[in-house]
C-alpha cells in the first residue's frame, strides 16, 4: 500500500479513461498502454475497448494498485472514496480545482485528503501532471509523447507540472532521457520529503533535481536532503508575485534566502535556472566527485576558453599551476605559440590534443579537467585517450562540444558513455565545472 504502489505498481486503472482522442482519459490511456502489466480502462459509460483493454465499470472489478483519475475536480472524492473501499494504495490525481481555487476548492482537497488517510492511499497530485518511469514503462500521464521519453539518470520532483513536463522534454531532447518525472502538484499527502529518500534508494537515479515554489514541509524535506547520498540540485521559484503562486499549487510563501542557506547546508546544489537544474543535475549523476576545487581548463579554441575562465573565476573557481612534469610534457606537445599554463590553448585542434587533455589530467594538481574543443571532421574528438584517462584516474571530464550536431553526435555518446560530461557551450560547460568545484 502507499509509495511503494506509487512507485512501483503491479496494476493500473484509468478511471475515466475515454476512447476519445483529446480526452484526458484518452490521453492517459495512450502513456499508461505502455506499462508491462494489467491496466484497466474505467468507465461505467464506456463500452468495447481502447487501446486493445476492454472497459470495466467500477475499480472494484480490478485488481490495481494504482489509479489515474481522470475525472473533474467534484468527482473526485466519490472516486478517491471507491478506490480505497476497492484496496488502491496510490491515486494520481490530474484534475485541478483543488486547494488553488478557492474556499470550495479548499474543501474538496480536504475531503480526499481525509480519504486518503483513512485508507492508506498515496495521492500524487491533485493538480498534477503526473508522473513517469521509464525503466519501468510506467507512464502515469495525460502528457502526449511522454511514452516516448527514454530512460536516463536523473529524476526531476517538480512542483509545478509544467516545468516537469518542460525538464523532462528537454533532457530527453538532448539526448539523455530521465530516470524519473514526479509533478507533485498540491501535494495532498506526497510531498518532497516523501519522494526523496525513495528516489535516493533508487538504483536508477544518479542525481536528483528539484523545483520548488514552496512546502510546508520544509524541514523534512532540508532532513531528506541532508540524509541523501545522491547528489540534489534544487530551483526555487515563486519568490515574487504571491497570489499567481497561489492560484498555482497553493503553495506557502516562503522566504529564497532559507531555502538557499539550509539546502546548501544539507548539501544540495542551487540552480537560478532550468538549464543549471539540469546541467548540475547530469554532472554530477555522470562525474565522480572531485576531491578539491581545483580546475584544469584545455582549450583548441582561446575566445570560448577565455570566456570560460572568465565565468569560473567571477565564481572563485580556482586554475591551479601544473607541476614541472606536466609542463615538460606539454613543452614536448605544443608548438610555441601557445599557451601551455592553466588554462592550456593549443591554438586549434590537432592530433595530438588528446595527448594535451591526457597530461593535464594526470596532474596532481588538478582535480577537475574542462576541455572546449570544436569538431573537426578530419580528426574527431579524442575518444580513445580519453577513454584511457578515465579508465586510470578517478576524476570528472567535462568536455564542451561544438561543431555539426550530425557530425559529432558519434563521439560525444561514446563519451558520455566512458563517464564523461558532455554540453554545448562555453557557458554551460563552465558552470558544471563549477559545480563540481562546489561539491568537492
Amino acid at each position: 500500500m502507499g509509495l511503494s504502489d506509487l512507485f512501483d505498481p503491479d496494476s493500473i486503472a484509468v478511471i475515466g479513461a475515454s476512447k476519445t482522442p483529446g480526452k484526458l482519459g484518452n490521453d492517459a490511456m495512450a502513456n499508461a498502454k505502455e506499462f508491462d502489466g494489467p491496466v484497466y480502462p474505467v468507465n461505467p459509460s464506456g463500452e468495447g475497448s481502447v487501446y486493445g483493454y476492454d472497459f470495466v465499470e467500477s475499480v472494484a472489478e480490478t485488481d490495481a494498485d494504482l489509479a489515474l483519475c481522470c475525472v473533474p475536480a467534484p468527482a473526485t472524492p466519490d472516486v478517491l472514496q471507491e478506490c480505497g473501499e476497492a484496496g488502491v494504495g496510490a491515486a494520481v490525481v490530474f484534475a485541478g480545482g483543488f486547494a488553488e481555487a478557492g474556499s470550495d476548492g479548499k474543501q474538496l482537497q480536504e475531503q480526499i485528503h481525509h480519504t486518503a488517510e483513512e485508507y492508506g492511499i498515496s495521492v500524487l497530485g491533485p493538480n498534477t501532471a503526473g508522473h513517469i518511469m521509464p525503466h519501468r514503462n510506467v507512464f502515469s500521464s495525460f502528457v502526449p509523447g511522454f511514452d516516448e521519453i527514454e530512460a536516463g539518470n536523473v529524476a526531476i520532483v517538480a512542483q509545478s507540472g509544467g516545468v516537469g513536463v518542460t525538464a523532462t522534454f528537454q533532457l530527453d531532447r538532448e539526448g539523455y532521457g530521465t530516470a524519473g518525472m514526479y509533478g507533485l502538484g498540491n501535494r495532498v499527502n506526497t510531498d518532497f520529503d516523501d519522494v526523496i529518500p525513495v528516489l535516493d534508494a533508487d538504483p536508477e537515479t544518479d542525481a536528483i533535481a528539484l523545483h520548488i515554489e514552496g512546502t510546508s514541509e520544509i524541514d523534512a524535506t532540508i532532513e531528506t536532503i541532508h540524509e541523501a547520498s545522491t547528489p540534489v540540485v534544487a530551483l526555487k521559484s515563486g519568490n515574487r508575485m504571491e497570489e499567481f503562486v497561489q492560484a498555482h499549487t497553493a503553495a506557502p510563501i516562503q522566504e529564497y534566502g532559507r531555502y538557499e542557506r539550509e539546502f546548501t547546508d544539507a548539501g544540495a546544489i542551487m540552480a537560478d535556472s532550468m538549464t543549471e537544474l539540469l546541467d548540475a543535475s547530469r554532472v554530477l549523476a555522470k562525474c565522480p566527485v572531485p576531491e578539491g576545487p581545483n580546475v584544469g581548463l584545455v582549450t583548441a579554441q582561446a575566445g570560448p576558453g577565455i570566456m570560460m575562465a572568465d565565468y569560473l573565476q567571477e565564481r572563485n573557481v580556482n586554475f591551479p599551476a601544473l607541476t614541472e612534469e606536466t609542463r615538460a610534457r606539454l613543452d614536448d606537445i605544443l608548438l610555441g605559440f601557445t599557451y601551455d599554463q592553466n588554462p592550456v590553448d593549443t591554438g586549434r585542434p590537432m592530433p595530438e590534443f588528446g595527448e594535451v587533455i591526457d597530461a593535464v589530467g594526470r596532474d596532481d594538481n588538478v582535480d577537475i579537467v574542462l576541455v572546449y574543443e570544436i569538431f573537426e571532421h578530419s580528426l574527431g574528438y579524442p575518444v580513445e585517450e580519453l577513454e584511457q584517462l578515465t579508465n586510470d584516474i578517478e576524476k570528472p571530464v567535462v568536455f564542451t562540444v561544438a561543431g555539426p550536431d550530425a557530425a559529432l553526435t558519434e563521439d560525444r555518446e561514446r563519451m558520455e558513455e566512458l563517464g564523461v560530461a558532455t554540453f554545448d557551450t562555453p557557458e554551460r560547460g563552465a558552470y558544471a565545472a563549477s559545480v563540481l568545484a562546489e561539491m568537492s
